[in-house]
């Protein structure tokens, strides 16, 4: 087997990466096959090592929202990266884009930058505990705010207030500081409070949830959120690391008129490059080091080559013509093929918004992680392949959410139901 191919690639990788791969999903457990291994991408295609050719609607699990190798983001790298890579030391540019994040963004008077989402996340926890004095979180089950230790749990024994570890070396201890709720379940929410409310430091919910595929939050659901914890004093954590200047150039929040206390962003701030965010009131924000007593730090946060990249990628992105050409696309491309799967007689549940959109086959809505469960993953992962081998890559797992980017064109929607109809009513 040539070693250039993505089978000669995935065989030596696992020799070296646990895997074969540096995040689980990516190792095609959850629909089997070997992975293809990406070799470049331009535009909304990316091509393998083989020479096989997609339209790609992973975009980097989300990053990618002006589409691979977008001349200005390249341009932008390009240019920052003849000037030094890094510096460990403060820069012009990261100051531009904490401008830029805290002008789009209401809720936030300052933000920090990070070097991930899951560090946003896990450092917006550590801060609500500082702010507040106290120590218990609650989330969500099939909400993903990174692989810190007390978000990998979910609920146990059948109680909405127990939690056990979802992970090996999560401590038991670690995962009863964190309470969980169903998503869109507002009396196990009212439940847990009543029996800890005056514990609990913060609630953290992805507003729109991308990781049991894309679960919209039920109309009144995050303004609950928001008056329940507004009365025992503890924060809202918005984890926009997914729907950050995705749905609408301020966030979801702008987009629901709710406003959260802290907020975490990721992916598109740094236009496919490594980067994370969290901010929220000078108040808040006055907790944190060298300000206040909540220490965190990083050697590349505010690294020039993806803050550069972020500007670019936000720059683009003003326009508010951009969303709007967003949905049309996004609408076509889901009621195509949601008149397949009729033609098919095929139960098909999809959810969008603006440019996410997901694939359940189910009989029912999806509005939580038991839904989204109950759907038919062996149906998807037949789907997935045929996709896959009609030139679609999608995600290689049912509980993720896809993109559409500025790149994405009407012709490439055109193919992609092309692909559908014959990997579902001629297959």
């Amino acid at each position: 087997m040539e070693l250039t191919t993505s089978q000669g690639l995935f065989d030596r990788s696992k020799s070296h990466i646990p895997g074969g791969v540096n995040s689980p999903v990516r190792s095609y457990s959850n629909v089997g096959g070997t992975p293809p291994f990406i070799a470049s991408g331009q535009g909304s295609r990316i091509v393998d090592a083989d020479g096989n050719s997609y339209i790609d609607y992973v975009m980097s699990w989300g990053p990618l929202i002006l589409g691979h190798a977008h001349p200005d983001v390249v341009e932008a790298v390009r240019t920052q990266a003849a000037l030094g890579v890094s510096y460990g030391a403060p820069t012009e540019l990261e100051l531009e884009l904490a401008e830029m994040i805290t002008g789009a963004f209401a809720s936030m008077d300052m933000v920090r930058l990070v070097n991930s989402g899951t560090e946003a996340c896990m450092t917006a926890l550590r801060l609500a505990r500082a702010y507040t004095g106290r120590e218990k979180i609650l989330k969500f089950e099939g909400c993903y705010h990174g692989h810190s230790d007390g978000l990998l749990v979910s609920a146990g024994s059948g109680a909405a207030y127990l939690s056990e570890a979802t992970s090996a070396g999560v401590t038991e201890a670690q995962a009863s500081d964190t309470f969980v709720a169903g998503f869109n379940d507002l009396r196990q929410v009212e439940s847990i409070f009543e029996n800890a409310g005056e514990r609990i430091a913060a609630v953290i919910v992805e507003p729109v949830a991308g990781n049991m595929g894309m679960v919209l939050p039920e109309p009144g659901f995050l303004e609950a959120l928001r008056n329940i914890t507004s009365e025992y004093g503890s924060l809202l954590i918005f984890d926009e690391v997914i729907t950050g200047f995705r749905v609408v150039y301020g966030g979801y929040q702008d987009y629901a008129g709710v406003t959260p206390d802290i907020t975490c962003l990721g992916k598109v701030i740094g236009g496919g490059l490594p980067v994370g965010a969290y901010g929220g009131s000078e108040e808040v924000m006055r907790t944190v080091a060298p300000l206040g007593p909540m220490y965190q730090a990083g050697t590349l946060s505010g690294n020039p080559i993806a803050v550069a990249a972020g500007i670019a990628t936000l720059k683009a992105l003003r326009d508010p013509g951009i969303y709007q050409a967003f949905s049309a696309l996004t609408e076509r491309l889901c009621s195509g093929l949601e008149a397949i799967c009729g033609e098919a007689g095929l139960s098909l549940q999809i959810n969008r918004l603006v440019s996410m959109w997901d694939v359940h086959f189910s009989d029912s809505p999806v509005t939580n992680y038991a839904d989204a469960a109950a759907s038919d993953a062996e149906a998807y992962t037949g789907f997935f392949h045929a996709m896959l081998n009609g030139g679609i890559y999608l995600a290689p797992s049912a509980y993720e959410t896809s993109f559409v980017s500025t790149a994405h064109t009407e012709a490439d929607i055109d193919e992609t139901l092309d692909a559908a109809r014959r990997a579902l009513v001629e297959g």
